[in-house]
């Protein structure tokens, strides 16, 4: 890439990680924009992942205080979030670069409308907290390993859909919360690790996006009481939607 796709590149990823900070879906704005700069959509995914690694960190200490007692939970969750990361990122690399090209634009469309029904599910699901603390129900962990091999595998609105299913089978929306950014950091340091050793990772471009990633998380934290978060949501959804149009147009 030119000087000046790194810069537009580290741009990109700096307004995700505020993005994400604010509402979620940073990877929707940054996974075509590398596409758009020229990598084929492999790589772009894979470096997408690596670039929006640190802000994941910034999540799970944001929630220290939420994880008091939570020690035996967060590690059967973070086991079965390990597994399933493998299992997507793995899948990722051993299947046709072609199988994904075809099924991305499914992906980014489901990504996009689950942002768009996160207030709902939101209130939903407080509506039906109870704060309860009886034993995690069986198939919360086989919920648990679909969503994280969907992570490994592309990640886009992850954590909405650990969120959804974490506050269905604990009814307790704060905890469900923090839990997703810790299940999110883990997935995404496997899908670090694997992709890092194994996949078509543009470092040029994880150098610049990286740190811009980081510094946005730390800017969306401390402007997303500020600012309105329902125009940047339909912007974008909207924009996801478009982009999803696109792929199915390169097809």
């Amino acid at each position: 890439m030119s000087a000046l796709d790194l810069a537009i590149a580290a741009g990109v990823a700096l307004l995700a990680g505020v993005i994400n900070s604010i509402a979620g879906g940073g990877s929707l704005i940054l996974f075509p924009t590398l596409v758009a700069l020229g990598l084929d959509t492999v790589a772009a995914n894979v470096t997408n992942s690596i670039a929006q690694w640190p802000g994941y960190l910034g999540g799970v200490l944001g929630f220290r205080s939420e994880y008091a007692g939570q020690r035996g939970r967060l590690l059967r969750f973070g086991l079965v979030a390990l597994l399933g990361g493998t299992a997507g990122s793995v899948l990722l690399l051993t299947t046709p670069s072609e199988a994904f090209d075809v099924v991305v634009p499914v992906l980014v469309l489901l990504a996009s409308l689950l942002l768009a029904v996160q207030p709902l599910l939101t209130r939903r699901l407080r509506g039906a907290e109870d704060g309860g603390t009886g034993r995690d129900p069986w198939w919360l962990y086989a919920a648990l390993f679909l969503a994280t091999v969907y992570g490994g595998y592309f990640g886009g609105a992850l954590g909405v859909i650990l969120v959804g299913v974490l506050g269905v089978g604990l009814h307790r929306l704060k905890l469900a919360n923090a839990l997703k950014s810790a299940l999110s950091a883990v997935t995404a340091t496997v899908t670090l690790v694997v992709f890092g050793i194994w996949g078509p990772v543009d470092w040029m471009v994880v150098a610049v996006a990286a740190p811009a990633s980081l510094l946005g998380g730390f800017v969306g934290a401390r402007i997303a009481r500020r600012i309105p978060v329902t125009p940047l949501r339909v912007f974008i959804v909207v924009f996801g939607v478009a982009v999803s149009v696109y792929l199915f147009t390169r097809i």
